[in-house]
């Protein structure tokens, strides 16, 4: 499969909504000046619904879009019947939203009273936001499509396609494999795969590109002298690779400025 034009529109319009929804959600949270017990529930009363209607135009979004493809790949239309309180706010995690958006305040609480300063505990605060809202907003995406494939019989399973220039190792494992559509598609904070469906009478089979799969490990041994087909021993997440027009190129490096030893990754020297 490769991005069609129905990709790319979808992909924009939801790479919009997630800059709008972390924007002034981080915005809420920088702010507000203080962040005792007290400031907790001032940020909630302006975040949470911000989050909430990010979560929503995802939905939406994604809802229509798998639509859509439905049309194109099943021939027929399928109108998508969707209860946005089934894939936004707390069906998202089983756990009440203002219980989730405490925790970045925890996490500043917990910094301070170990000695960390003021300012490196914010940011471990508003880094713990950043992976709170990313993952609720990509969570909105997948339950959404496990939702409206449950209704469209013409689809069976789902894979990924994936959006960037750049890419993390997992995600590129990811789309060689295609997936049941009742399970959701395996994410990490910040994902922007795109989750496209398959038609029933067609089954690609588990793994779609053996190939580019074997080059994915490939690529992490030559770079750190160990991979890990269970995923587990060497954390993908963190590896970034070049997807040059769906070729993979060389291990570039690393997410962030500190994974640099292989301590980051879990690897025994």
């Amino acid at each position: 499969m490769t991005l069609t034009r129905l990709d790319r529109q979808y992909g924009t319009a939801v790479r919009g909504v997630w800059v709008s929804t972390l924007g002034r959600v981080g915005r809420s949270w920088t702010d507000l000046g203080s962040w005792r017990e007290g400031d907790v529930r001032r940020f909630q009363r302006t975040a949470l619904p911000t989050l909430l209607a990010g979560q929503r135009q995802v939905a939406s979004l994604t809802a229509t879009y798998l639509e859509r493809l439905y049309r194109e790949i099943a021939d027929e239309d399928h109108r998508a019947s969707l209860d946005f309180d089934d894939v936004t706010g707390r069906a998202l995690r089983g756990v009440d939203p203002e219980e989730v958006y405490e925790r970045p305040f925890k996490e500043v609480w917990t910094a301070l009273s170990k000695g960390t300063p003021l300012d490196a505990a914010l940011a471990q605060g508003a880094n713990r936001l950043e992976t709170l809202a990313k993952t609720d907003l990509q969570l909105a995406r997948t339950h959404t499509v496990r939702e409206v494939t449950a209704d469209q019989p013409g689809v069976e399973y789902t894979v990924r396609e994936l959006q960037g220039e750049y890419d993390c190792a997992l995600c590129m494992i990811a789309s060689t494999q295609r997936y049941h559509k009742k399970d959701l598609a395996p994410i990490h904070p910040g994902c922007d795969c795109l989750v496209k469906t398959v038609r029933s009478d067609y089954d690609p089979g588990q793994v779609i590109d053996e190939e580019r799969l074997e080059r994915i490990h490939e690529l992490v041994e030559e770079a750190l002298g160990k991979a890990d087909r269970g995923g587990r021993a060497v954390d993908y997440r963190k590896i970034i690779i070049a997807n040059d027009h769906g070729e993979i190129g060389p291990v570039l490096g690393y997410r962030g400025q500190h994974f640099t030893s292989r301590d980051d990754l879990n690897i025994p020297t």
